[in-house]
């Protein structure tokens, strides 16, 4: 059975981490934990392969949870599309860390809990039960948070950790009170019977937000994305990858298995509230990603932006799916779950490639790089590439999925409401604002990190990354490019999923012959064809490159680069992170942000540095969380003095608290 291979896979990942307590201080610890855990992936990832293409859904239970109930695991093709991601995910992160481990200053407060994340994200997949898969989740959330806190000497990793962990105990109690809802008064907890039995209208509101907080919460929607900006770039750099383009998927996989699965039908307004939810996550996390120094902190909030789209889809198609226009949810549906696979390829890939330029420099602050291209040449490459692929940029695999989403949210004159007549088209423009913006964000990440001359004598020292790594990302950049240039295969292999959640799958596409289009809808609408614009920029390319040569004298010279009449060779007179953004700063984050520029300018004849200060205000910390903060901070205090009362107050105040709720057993109807 397919379940029970993945269920063994789990099993020996959790074993490799129980070996990784004792051999982490191993020399050879490093390749032994990372080069099982990849193996193990890779044995999961086929099985989750092999499920997906056979389509036939494996169950199993097991004897263990709560009395009588077992515990229930399924893969069907939701879940098998997940495991997919997950496991290709893990395996490419266990391949890089073969090499980048090295660089590791505490391998024991890493080795034992990277392949239980990777077990856990597993086993939250496979779950089909309420126990089973809280108990996953906390799993999940407990090891990626002991793997945030990894490098606790710093006061900052301790706090990213801090506000990691109290929003993920906030998602799995939103998560717990929906399964409650789910459940009902009968208290079972299996997800054949949740679905069988169909809640009532009202419960289905109720536990769409649950599952909204819940699940939106991991995911990184606004405003509950305030952890993950601090949390993803504390950790390691193959954990960041995992948390980032992994885990916030397995976020995105509850939000559909509970929502799209067990929930049943879903109002159209409900479809409204995630289509904007989504609108406003993308565009608000491009522009934190555009303000950043910090080349993790600023992939970090392009998660952010990439899950606002996935939203987008998913909303579309909840709202498509309850007008009954299931052609167009299955469309939208198909858009979301193609943008999770890519978002995971490209987002692991750019983590890898900041993770390489860290461990070569020690520096993550963009303002600290430059020059990198000529000493790390192989990381630049894959780097750009990723940069590329999440800028939407043909025939990458970034274009293809958000292309796809376009096409859904082209088809809303269908909807008979005029509410999401509006929005759609709305929404669309903010997704098209958000890739302009994704776009302008990685030119500067890129030329400022990789281009231009070095800042710093680290820069100068630093030293291509190890083979493994570069396999690794060399790996994904490959499959950037087959994914964007073939998309229409990795849709066909997402029908199955697109009928199960909507009674309705796009049209198969012809992968018989690689210049065939993608056509989403039907021959009279939009196609891509990845292969032919691949084609088109290789032979531009080899045209140009003739000319050159058949123009040129054969003979060379080196000069000095343009330097914009500014003569001075110091790296000081090159563009910042800072003032590239400065103008979209100004034009967006003075709203958005409420950011604030502050020039001190000294006197005349003063040597003292000028100086120029940009402080920015996020208006989730302002608005919700600051305000969450005092409001605890009072309450505690409060109930302080309960500490300190007498034996005779004690007895009073139980004796006042048995009144209170013997009247409200005695009133309750």
């Amino acid at each position: 059975m397919l379940v029970g291979n993945v269920l063994l896979c789990v099993a020996a990942l959790i074993g490799v981490s129980c070996f990784a307590v004792w051999a982490c201080r191993r020399p050879w610890a490093n390749s032994a934990i990372y080069g099982a855990s990849a193996v193990f992936c890779a044995v999961a990832l086929a099985g989750a392969i092999a499920a997906l293409v056979g389509g036939a859904a494996s169950t199993l239970t097991l004897p263990l949870g709560l009395p009588w109930i077992g515990m229930h695991f399924r893969i069907d093709a939701l879940a098998a599309v997940f495991l997919c991601v997950v496991n290709l995910g893990g395996a490419a992160a266990g391949v890089f860390a073969l090499g980048y481990g090295r660089h590791e200053h505490a391998p024991q407060r890493v080795l034992p809990f990277f392949p239980a994340f990777l077990a856990a994200m597993n086993l939250v997949v496979v779950a089909d039960d309420a126990f089973a898969f809280l108990l996953s989740w906390e799993f999940m959330s407990l090891t990626s948070w002991a793997l945030v806190v990894s490098h606790d000497r710093s006061a900052e990793t301790l706090r990213a950790g801090l506000i990691y962990i109290v929003m993920a105990s906030f998602g799995t109690l939103s998560l717990l009170l929906a399964f409650g809802i789910l459940a009902g008064p009968d208290g079972h907890y299996a997800f054949s019977w949740m679905r069988a039995r169909g809640p009532n209208p009202n419960e289905t509101m109720i536990a769409m937000f649950l599952v909204l907080f819940g699940a939106g919460s991991k995911a990184g929607i606004f405003p509950l994305h305030a952890w993950l900006p601090l949390a993803h770039p504390a950790a390691p750099s193959q954990v960041s990858a995992l948390m980032s383009g992994v885990m916030t998927k397995v976020a995105v996989y509850a939000f559909v298995r509970i929502v799209f699965d067990l929930l049943g039908p879903i109002d159209w307004r409900l479809g409204m509230v995630v289509i904007g939810v989504g609108a406003v996550t993308a565009l608000l996390g491009v522009l934190y990603a555009l303000m950043q120094h910090d080349l993790k902190r600023l992939l970090a909030y392009h998660t952010v932006e990439n899950i606002g789209i996935i939203f987008v889809g998913l909303g579309l198609a909840l709202a498509f799916r309850a007008n009954g226009l299931t052609a167009a949810a299955a469309l939208a549906v198909t858009a979301a779950l193609f943008h999770v696979f890519n978002h995971s390829l490209f987002k692991s890939l750019l983590f890898f490639g900041a993770g390489a330029v860290q461990a070569a420099t020690g520096e993550r602050d963009m303002d600290r790089l430059g020059g990198l291209m000529h000493t790390m040449p192989r990381t630049a490459v894959t780097f750009l590439i990723g940069a590329a692929a999440i800028s939407a940029l043909p025939p990458l695999n970034g274009f293809a999925s958000e292309w796809l989403t376009f096409q859904a949210a082209f088809l809303s004159p269908s909807f008979p409401q005029w509410g999401l007549r509006l929005l759609t088209p709305a929404s669309a423009a903010i997704l098209a604002l958000s890739a302009a913006l994704a776009a302008a964000c990685f030119v500067k990440a890129f030329g400022v990190t990789f281009l231009g001359r070095a800042r710093s004598e680290a820069v100068n020292l630093a030293r291509e990354t190890d083979k493994a790594s570069q396999f690794a990302m060399f790996a994904l950049a490959g499959a950037c490019g087959v994914a964007g240039v073939f998309p229409g295969f990795f849709t066909n292999l997402l029908g199955p999923v697109a009928q199960f959640l909507t009674a309705a799958r796009i049209p198969a596409q012809a992968i018989a012959a690689p210049w065939s289009p993608l056509l989403p809808v039907a021959a009279s609408h939009n196609s891509y064809s990845g292969f032919v614009i691949a084609g088109c920029l290789i032979v531009a390319t080899a045209v140009v490159a003739f000319a050159i040569r058949l123009v040129a004298n054969g003979a060379s010279r080196r000069g000095a680069a343009w330097d914009c009449g500014y003569p001075d060779a110091s790296a000081m007179t090159q563009y910042t992170a800072g003032s590239f953004a400065q103008p979209i700063r100004r034009v967006f984050a003075t709203i958005a942000f409420r950011a604030r520029e502050m020039v001190f300018m000294p006197a005349p004849g003063d040597t003292a540095p000028a100086e120029f200060k940009a402080t920015l205000h996020d208006p989730a910390w302002d608005l919700l969380y600051t305000p969450v903060g005092k409001a605890v901070g009072f309450l505690a205090d409060s109930l302080n003095r309960f500490q300190f009362l007498t034996i005779r107050r004690y007895l009073n105040l139980v004796f006042l608290t048995l009144v209170f709720l013997l009247t409200v057993l005695a009133l309750w109807p």
